[in-house]
């Protein structure tokens, strides 16, 4: 937590990035000065890219710029861009972008009202002659139901991208969530559990795939040859040093949220709806979403928050099939949960009166 500059109470957001000791990240830093070896495939990201297929259990992992960049690349390397892609409307609106910037056309499935993925039973309804594929979002680090989605897939011949943004840490039946579907992306941005202040993985399913997209994010070429059309979507050393030295603490990151994460499941009222992860998932607690009876509610309690200098967030506001430039169908369950869902405070450093303080607030209501 830090302190306004004109003093006062401290500001507590929702979220805070986590730094390792600095001496270490400087070590990194030492080394990339002395070698001058900034970008375009380096030691560092070589390494980073072995440790967290190490961490993950995937035989495949790309590291790039960013989490959005990953998405697209995923549409191009799947051949997919410019029709129609199956996704969630309840997500950021990355997942929505990512679609958009590629020619393609966001279909909208609605979400499952405990989890917030999207509703498998929902999908082969909304798969029509221009499906290119189905691009479900594991929201907040909850699986999707990936076994449904995977039969359907099969059935209609479409691949499945997974957008993974919150989902690095999180087990699946034994199995890393990002080990699922035909490629799976992950973020590192600055706000994610595992950071490289920006920064996003790859995990895709083949071989091929993998040959594919690591061509795709060094502009297609190698060395004077050139295969296919590629984007500048490489990671520097910098991130990689740093996606380096918080991956050593991951696990501690982690026992450290489901501690916070435990107090609001103790504190809370039960009027507020939360999510939980099912029996087979072993959960990273990278975000705690709380929904509200209504709209009115939550609006009362982000302003009664705000005046102790507390600042949840609205994750996901507004659903993304209403934004204004897209077209999309009625969506009522992620439109309603949309309007009263609020992610509450939690990072490693939150202190046990900062979350008591604010489970006191909500439960005023």
């Amino acid at each position: 937590m830090s302190k306004p500059a004109g003093g006062g109470m401290e500001r507590i957001n929702v979220t805070k990035t986590f730094l390792p000791p600095l001496d270490e990240y400087i070590s990194y830093v030492r080394q990339i000065w002395d070698s001058a070896w900034l970008t375009n495939q380096g030691h560092f990201l070589q390494e980073f890219e072995r440790k967290v297929k190490k961490y993950l259990g995937p035989r495949y992992f790309q590291f790039v710029s960013n989490g959005t960049t990953a998405l697209q690349l995923a549409i191009r390397a799947l051949d997919i861009e410019g029709g129609e892609i199956i996704t969630t409307p309840f997500s950021y609106v990355a997942t929505t972008s990512a679609i958009l910037w590629e020619r393609g056309t966001p279909v909208y499935v609605d979400i499952e009202p405990d989890t917030f993925c999207i509703d498998a039973d929902k999908i082969e309804a909304a798969i029509t002659k221009k499906t290119k594929a189905i691009m479900a979002v594991h929201v907040f680090g909850f699986p999707c139901e990936v076994e449904k989605i995977e039969v359907i897939a099969k059935k209609h011949n479409l691949p499945v991208i997974y957008d993974g943004a919150h989902a690095f840490g999180v087990t699946y039946q034994g199995k890393s969530l990002l080990g699922y579907g035909d490629i799976s992306i992950t973020s590192f941005h600055a706000t994610k559990l595992l950071h490289t202040i920006e920064g996003g993985g790859i995990i895709a399913k083949t071989k091929k795939l993998n040959e594919r997209i690591n061509l795709m994010k060094q502009f297609g070429h190698e060395g004077d040859n050139h295969y296919l059309l590629g984007v500048n979507a490489k990671a520097s050393e910098l991130q990689a040093a740093m996606g380096l030295c918080n991956l050593a603490y991951v696990q501690q990151i982690i026992a450290d949220r489901k501690v916070i994460a435990e107090q609001y499941d103790k504190g809370l009222s039960s009027r507020f709806k939360r999510a939980k992860p099912g029996p087979d998932t072993q959960h990273n607690y990278a975000y705690y979403p709380v929904v509200f009876e209504s709209e009115a509610q939550l609006l009362d309690v982000l302003a009664r928050l705000k005046a102790k200098n507390i600042f949840p967030r609205r994750y996901f506001y507004p659903s993304l099939n209403t934004l204004p430039y897209v077209q999309g169908a009625a969506c009522p369950i992620s439109e309603d949960i949309a309007s009263r869902i609020a992610c509450l405070p939690m990072f490693v450093g939150l202190e046990k009166e900062a979350v008591e303080k604010i489970i006191n607030t909500i439960n005023e209501i």
